[in-house]
């Protein structure tokens, strides 16, 4: 009989009692057949005997908080080593490598000697001084200004001295304070950028402050305006502000205050000043329409009838050092200023009436009418009238005296290319704005700023230059022209000399400044005791850093001397002049100007478009 499990079926005879006790012994464990017996068994028998195989056994790994097999640990610890080889090491290397850090550019010269110049109004300063006004060897000054004054509360305490003196002349302190403010609209960004908006600010409202105590600014109607604090009569020998010599903090002789009751000239310039400081503190509501109430007011006073005198006409004390010579070119400068900061279309109505501009000479391109300065408004104020025309585009019934005021701030421009032969120039390089007499340089600074503007105007707009006669120019010319001027000033120029102090390693030592000539050792000196100090050859004890001083004669040469104050004296309103040219031509911060801020208080020119008719029904 055939076995099909295979093996035999043979019967076998062995005893009965022993295959009973193999019986027994199979049925206590199965697991206990012998390996070596297990293993002469096939593959059937095998299966028969034990069952299925068993497989092999996972091994695990407990973590803790997970249980996990050897393999998947293993396998992850193997991505998590690769992981790091291809990424982490790069990165770890990435970051443990010293970087090349990406530094900004340098400031240019414009933007260190821009930082140096307004720290000049901040040693011009009088009154009671802010404890971060940053000038050691200055302090409270001026205190008693106008004290015997019974309509201004407090005196005429504040406001700037203008030069080396310790005079405070209203009328270019007010022109220092417009022009300060023209460059801080135009160019906001760039005073930002190097840290310098708000000092600018402070050093306007400082100004704008005072001349707002010079009078009634609550008023609507007013009768006088005080016109100047301090003053010198010529080859005096009574103590005066010239004929002593002493710091501002050491003054004890008597300061009269100058008032005048006709003052187009000084109260048009007022009103500008005011006016364009109000676009600068358009963010201070409060103190912006204190601004433009003052300027509506003072600006009306300079505008009467009965009072059209030049405010320094037969004054001893004012005529011989800030003698005004016109007026016409102030209203037009005045009213421009007073339309972008109020957007009353009676002033811009004025600004361009023709019997304004044949008053101001504006056609007749008189060379000495191309210079603008403290006493000729006449190239500011047709250049911000151009700028309406550039931007705003008008119209009627304003763009006939626009266009040709655009026309001549081009001829304008033109006169001021050594091409055209229209000013002398020093063979170093020097425009000769003011025919080769002193004080060159607050022209020169001036001429430039002009020049820089229209240019940033014409780039703003697309335009890429004009005509002189049948000659197209750049916008690059006109703006070489400035960066050329402005470089002469710093430096570049036959003695190698900056004539703004602290700039460069060469520049005056013996600027003619009361304040600055005299040591700060808390030792009073007199009236006549200070001239030693005046007549001193050594270099000034103080620097008064970032003053333009008056500059060199038409043949570039240079006497620093400290009683030469035609070279070596510096002035409010030149300093001002420096300034807006520094800002306009820095490229540390960008290029350009501000498009649109001038024009935030000015009104669409154009009716509004009249809503859709409702849809028709029938």
């Amino acid at each position: 009989m055939h076995n099909h499990w295979g093996g035999s079926l043979e019967i076998s005879t062995t005893d009965s009692a022993t295959e009973d006790e193999k019986s027994r012994n199979m049925e206590w464990d199965r697991a206990s057949v012998s390996y070596q017996h297990y293993q002469h068994l096939d593959e059937t028998q095998q299966s028969w005997l034990l069952g299925p195989p068993e497989r092999k056994k996972k091994k695990y790994v407990d973590l803790g908080c997970v249980v996990c097999s050897t393999k998947a640990l293993k396998w992850t610890v193997y991505g998590i080593l690769i992981a790091f080889f291809v990424i982490g090491l790069p990165v770890m290397i990435v970051k443990l490598v010293p970087k090349h850090k990406h530094h900004p550019s340098p400031p240019d010269n414009y933007t260190l000697a821009l930082h140096k110049a307004l720290l000049f109004f901040n040693a011009q300063k009088s009154g009671k001084l802010p404890k971060n006004n940053g000038i050691p060897w200055r302090g409270n000054s001026g205190l008693s200004d106008g004290s015997k004054l019974t309509d201004v509360k407090g005196g005429l305490v504040g406001g700037y001295y203008d030069a080396g003196d310790n005079i405070k002349f209203h009328f270019p302190m007010s022109f220092a304070m417009t022009m300060l403010s023209w460059s801080a609209i135009e160019y906001e960004q760039k005073y930002r950028a190097i840290g310098e908006y708000d000092h600018i600010r402070d050093l306007i409202k400082w100004g704008t402050d005072y001349l707002l105590l010079t009078f009634n600014s609550t008023a609507t109607r007013i009768d006088k305006i005080y016109s100047q604090v301090g003053g010198a009569r010529l080859n005096s020998t009574t103590p005066d502000d010239h004929y002593c010599w002493e710091r501002p903090e050491d003054m004890d002789y008597t300061r009269d205050v100058q008032m005048a009751t006709g003052a187009p000239d000084l109260g048009s310039e007022m009103a500008a000043a005011l006016a364009a400081a109000s676009i600068v503190f358009r963010d201070d509501n409060l103190y912006s329409r204190k601004l433009v109430q003052g300027a509506t007011t003072v600006f009306n006073f300079a505008r009467r009838f009965g009072g059209r005198v030049p405010y320094s006409r037969g004054n001893p004390v004012i005529e011989p050092f800030y003698n005004s010579t016109g007026f016409w070119d102030d209203y037009m400068w005045g009213a421009a200023w007073m339309y972008y900061a109020t957007g009353n279309r009676s002033y811009i109505s004025f600004a361009t009436d023709s019997r304004l501009s044949k008053h101001v000479k504006a056609a007749l391109m008189i060379p000495d009418l191309s210079v603008f300065s403290w006493d000729n408004k006449l190239p500011g104020a047709m250049l911000l009238l151009t700028r309406m025309r550039m931007f705003l585009n008008p119209g009627y019934p304003y763009e006939e005296m626009l266009g040709s005021y655009h026309n001549l701030t081009g001829l304008t421009m033109c006169s001021y290319l050594q091409t055209f032969h229209v000013f002398n120039w020093t063979k170093g390089g020097m425009i000769q704005l003011n025919h080769g007499r002193g004080q060159p340089l607050q022209y020169v600074a001036n001429a430039a700023f002009l020049a820089s503007v229209f240019a940033d105007y014409m780039n703003a707009t697309n335009v890429p230059g004009w005509y002189c006669g049948s000659s197209f120019m750049s916008q690059d010319v006109i703006r070489e022209f400035a960066a050329s001027q402005m470089d002469y000033i710093l430096g570049k120029n036959p003695l190698n000399m900056s004539y703004v102090v602290g700039y460069g390693k060469k520049f005056p030592k013996h600027v003619h400044h009361r304040g600055a000539s005299i040591p700060h050792d808390n030792v009073k000196t007199s009236c006549t005791g200070g001239w030693k100090w005046r007549d001193s050859r050594n270099p000034n004890p103080n620097t008064i850093t970032g003053a333009m001083v008056g500059g060199p004669d038409k043949f570039d040469k240079f006497q620093d001397v400290r009683k030469s104050y035609s070279y070596t004296e510096p002035t409010l309103a030149g300093n001002a002049g420096l300034v807006a040219a520094l800002v306009s031509l820095t490229s540390t911060a960008g290029n350009g100007v501000d498009k649109n801020t001038i024009f935030s208080a000015v009104p669409p020119l154009y009716p509004a478009t009249p809503p859709p008719p409702p849809p028709w029904r029938p």
